[in-house]
Parts: structure tokens; sequence; C-alpha cells
């Protein structure tokens, strides 16, 4: 008996050690497993239209990595939550990366779109006496201060023979810019879309001008430095992605009008309008677009809307 228990005993130890060994051999390979978070940020617009339809997912699950959404209402916010660590790629206009990037965010520039300088423009009321940029001097402008629409005014305002300081300037976010506009405390409002095509929808306002010859209008995609230089093939992967969706939008006008209105909650006609005028297709940032940051960049500096000249290099995509 006592020979038994130890025979038992020793079977038993050697059993422990095969498992013990086996742990010990898979554990490298357990370490260097690559799966992998991409955690997206976006507002209501294109991105909602890619992740209802699953097909970055679909890309990036044989990689190893699993993806997740979170809806932001707007970009700054997005950058902050960049910021502090809580996602690793998000959507953009011009403006927010320049304040961000003075900031001190860790952000590199991952896409653009192609220029879609109707997107944005100055509105009037419909029965307004001010005719041309000209008759702007002295008016009272509406805008969301730091923003694209911005930069455009000044833009604007310099091309046709005015200063930044000849219009009075009145900083309001798009709701409550759309309430002082239709009430008249405001001769005028520089907006993008689809408050834009809003507004000429439901409150006819007149188009003055809109930024076609004067700035380009890009969205950018970001993500940061450390999730850039870890995973520039999620990144390429995301953009391509994204072109995808922005084609089938080109070609598919009518039912993407259609789904967009759901998303945003917005009467048909409306998407229709901006979804009709814009240019569709994303591709990786060049130096030529850095250079038009950089431009950006430099206008808000001397507007002392950023405490000090930035190098929009710094922020440059990795693989640039």
């Amino acid at each position: 008996m006592t020979s038994s228990v130890h025979l038992k005993r020793r079977q038993a130890l050697i059993t422990a050690l095969g498992l013990a060994g086996a742990a010990l051999t898979a554990g490298p390979a357990w370490a260097q497993k690559t799966d992998r978070v991409f955690r997206i940020g976006h507002q209501k617009g294109w991105l909602s239209l890619l992740k209802a339809r699953g097909t970055l997912e679909k890309r990036l699950t044989p990689l190893g990595v699993s993806v997740t959404w979170t809806e932001f209402n707007a970009g700054p916010v997005q950058l902050e939550a960049l910021n502090v660590g809580s996602i690793d790629f998000g959507d953009v206009g011009e403006a927010p990366p320049i304040f961000a990037q003075a900031a001190g965010a860790p952000l590199v520039y991952a896409g653009a779109t192609v220029p879609r300088p109707a997107l944005e423009a100055v509105i009037v009321p419909k029965d307004s006496s001010i005719r041309s940029i000209a008759d702007l001097k002295g008016k009272r402008v509406a805008y969301n201060k730091g923003s694209n629409v911005q930069y455009f005014l000044v833009k604007l305002l310099e091309k046709n023979g005015l200063k930044y300081s000849d219009v009075q300037s009145v900083f309001l976010a798009p709701p409550d810019a759309r309430a002082a506009f239709e009430r008249g405390a405001v001769d005028a409002w520089v907006i993008w879309d689809p408050f834009l095509a809003a507004a000429q929808k439901t409150l006819d306002a007149r188009l003055l001008a809109d930024a076609t010859g004067v700035v380009n209008n890009r969205a950018y995609y970001f993500s940061s430095r450390d999730f850039a230089t870890k995973n520039s093939d999620v990144l390429r992967i995301a953009i391509q992605e994204i072109n995808t969706i922005e084609q089938w939008i080109a070609k598919n006008k009518p039912a993407a009008a259609a789904e967009l209105s759901t998303v945003l909650g917005l009467d048909k006609s409306i998407t229709e309008l901006f979804i009709n005028r814009a240019s569709y297709g994303a591709a990786p940032v060049t130096r030529d677009i850095l250079a038009e940051q950089q431009s950006i960049a430099d206008t808000f500096f001397d507007l002392k809307l950023i405490p000090k000249k930035l190098n929009l290099l710094h922020a440059a995509p990795v693989d640039l």
C-alpha cells in the first residue's frame, strides 16, 4: 500500500511538473499576444455611417484589434478626451487641433478630407440690406470663437479689403447664434453645415458668401503620438475605410441623405442640401496639408487666440 501511495504521489508530481513546464513554455507566446483596442471618438456624421456598417471591425478583427465607439457633441471635447487618454482617434474641423496643440496635447494628424469650402458660409436674413462682404463693416457678426469659421471670416474680410476689427464679433455657439440670428440680434452669421443648411431651409436665410476661393475647410482625423507610433497599421486601415464610406456617399447621395437625416435628426431636405454640395475623399496628411494648418495657426497667433507660435510639423503623422 505504501509503495502504491508513493507511486501515485510520484505520478502526481510528474503531472504537475509537466503542466508547469507547459505553462512556462506557453508564457512567452501568451505575453506576445497582439490583441489591441482601437477607441474611436466621433461626432454625428460620416463616422456614424461607418460605425453602422461595421466594415472597419471586419478589417481589424483579423489583426486582433477590437473597436469601441464614443459619441461627442464637438471636436474640442474629443481632443480633451485624447489628451487625458480616453480615446485613440477622432474627427474634427480645422481649428480645434490648433488650440489642442497650443495647449500641449500629444496629438498627431492621421488623415484629412478633401477641401469642402461650400460647407461653411456667411448668411444674412433674407430681407437684409447687406448685399456684399463690404457691407459687413460695422455690423454684428455671430460665430463660434476659435472655430474654422473664425479663420474663414478673417480671410474673407482680408480678401475684400476689410480688417478683422472692422466687424463687431459676437461669439456664440451654433444653437445660441441661430436664436440670435432668428430674432435679429445679429446682422450676419458665419456657420457650417448642417447648421448652415438648416438655416437656409427653415429660416430662409440668404447665403452671402461661402468659403470657395477663400479657405479649404477640410475635416481632420487625429490620434495620439503614442498610439500612432505603435498602431500605424490600424490608422492606415481606418483612413482607408473612411475614404470608402465617403466614396459610397458620393455615389449614393439620396440614400446617404436619408440615412444621415436619421442619424442627425434632421429633415431629409436639409441633409440633401449639404450632401449635394460637399466633396468626398479622405487620405493621409501631407506636408502641403500641414502647411494649410500652419497658416491657420499663424493667423490665430497674430490674433492672440493662442499663446505661442506653433510648428505644425510637431503634429505630423509619425510616418510622414
